[in-house]
């Protein structure tokens, strides 16, 4: 579905319902509309809408996806997500900050059958205890793939994050066993 018509009137259906200044600290709610990153506090930030979108775009989500919310801030690409898995679906939000959890928790707030917000573990990537998921959005740039992410995916599962300066979105075709990979010394 990609691409399509479809996917993008359900994009402009979870943006115009998911209000983006729900999810500001009260200083930056006159920025909402800016197409810019804002901050959140404690070196967080709530990403700009056009990255947001591109990134949702490339997850392609659909109703009744289970999806990985990983680097989840103030909660709103959790909301946006919740909109676009719909009542069948699972969210589950982690975020490594308590103090910008406990914002999502404050915005996010119960009941919500369709959402799950856990402390990150600094040691753990992801939430591992809920996998596998469909969709995984990472919104913190990885030095290298986080092969821990692409792990907690089902197959045909699909991740999208920035990874050294770039925005990949990676889909998971199951184990196959290969000779490594290696080039030749010169």
């Amino acid at each position: 579905m990609r691409g399509s018509a479809t996917a993008e009137r359900r994009l402009d259906e979870a943006f115009a319902a998911v209000a983006r200044e729900r999810f500001l600290p009260p200083d930056q709610v006159r920025f909402a509309g800016v197409n810019n990153a804002l901050p959140l506090g404690y070196g967080v930030t709530n990403s700009q809408p056009s990255t947001v979108r591109a990134m949702l775009a490339l997850l392609d989500v659909e109703p009744g996806d289970r999806v990985l919310d990983v680097g989840c801030g103030s909660g709103w690409t959790t909301a946006l997500l919740a909109h676009l898995t719909g009542p069948t679906g699972l969210v589950v939000g982690v975020e490594l900050v308590p103090e910008v959890l406990a914002m999502a928790h404050r915005n996010l707030p119960p009941p919500h059958p369709t959402i799950r917000l856990h402390q990150a573990d600094p040691a753990v990537l992801g939430w591992p205890a809920e996998a596998p998921y469909h969709r995984v959005l990472v919104s913190a740039e990885a030095p290298v793939l986080p092969n821990a992410l692409v792990r907690q995916l089902r197959r045909r599962g699909v991740l999208v994050g920035p990874v050294a300066g770039e925005m990949l979105r990676v889909e998971r075709h199951g184990r196959y066993d290969f000779v490594p990979l290696r080039t030749l010394e010169r």
